[in-house]
């Protein structure tokens, strides 16, 4: 817990709201807890399908998310309700002990609502996205949590054949086109920052 403790602190001194927990488990008991009767946006996240949030939320929340597709409504459609949500959940693809974020979107819708636009935004972070800086913070979103993106959404990039490294390539359906990096705090919301001592998500 050495370094989410460090970066936790480096994180509330940008102003962040930050909450650390031991497990995923004890995550999505505070988040369930603090999320009731509210319309929520969730961005495409390993993360939070591995914490198996979505059921908990979706009990007593509107809960607008892709990865749940309701029957009467289009992939887009549920992007655009769901950044229109006061209350949007992201996980992050990397983020440096100085409190650098840093996200990468092939559609972006993540990256745009995490950006501008709800009233609260949870960061959902696990201590595998922690990196010492922001080049590694960079590197990793690249090298790591994108090509295994694009393998398991099975497109035809070379990063996807081995989920090796970034190639940066022009292949048509090339995911990393928009690049999100937090250098300090955006204003206009309130961030909160769920970080969890388990690996979770690319």
């Amino acid at each position: 817990m050495e370094k989410i403790n460090a970066l936790a602190k480096k994180l509330a001194e940008q102003g962040y709201k930050v909450e650390c927990f031991e497990n995923s488990e004890a995550a999505v008991t505070y988040l369930d807890s603090q999320l009731d009767n509210e319309t929520i946006g969730i961005g495409g996240s390993q993360t939070v399908k591995q914490m198996k949030l979505y059921p908990v939320l979706a009990a007593h929340n509107k809960v607008y998310w892709h990865d749940e597709m309701p029957d009467n409504m289009t992939v887009m459609e549920v992007r655009q309700a769901a950044f229109r949500a006061p209350v949007y959940i992201s996980s992050v693809n990397a983020i440096a002990l100085d409190g650098t974020i840093v996200n990468i979107d092939a559609t972006g819708n993540r990256v745009a609502a995490i950006s501008f636009g709800p009233r609260d935004i949870y960061l959902l972070v696990g201590r595998n996205k922690i990196t010492k800086d922001y080049d590694s913070a960079i590197y990793r979103a690249r090298n790591i949590a994108a090509p295994l993106n694009a393998q398991r959404l099975n497109r035809k990039t070379p990063c996807a054949a081995k989920a090796d490294r970034c190639y940066d390539c022009k292949s048509p359906e090339r995911i990393c086109r928009n690049f999100c990096v937090f250098r300090e705090r955006p204003y206009g919301a309130t961030y909160h920052v769920i970080l969890i001592n388990e690996d979770l998500g690319y």
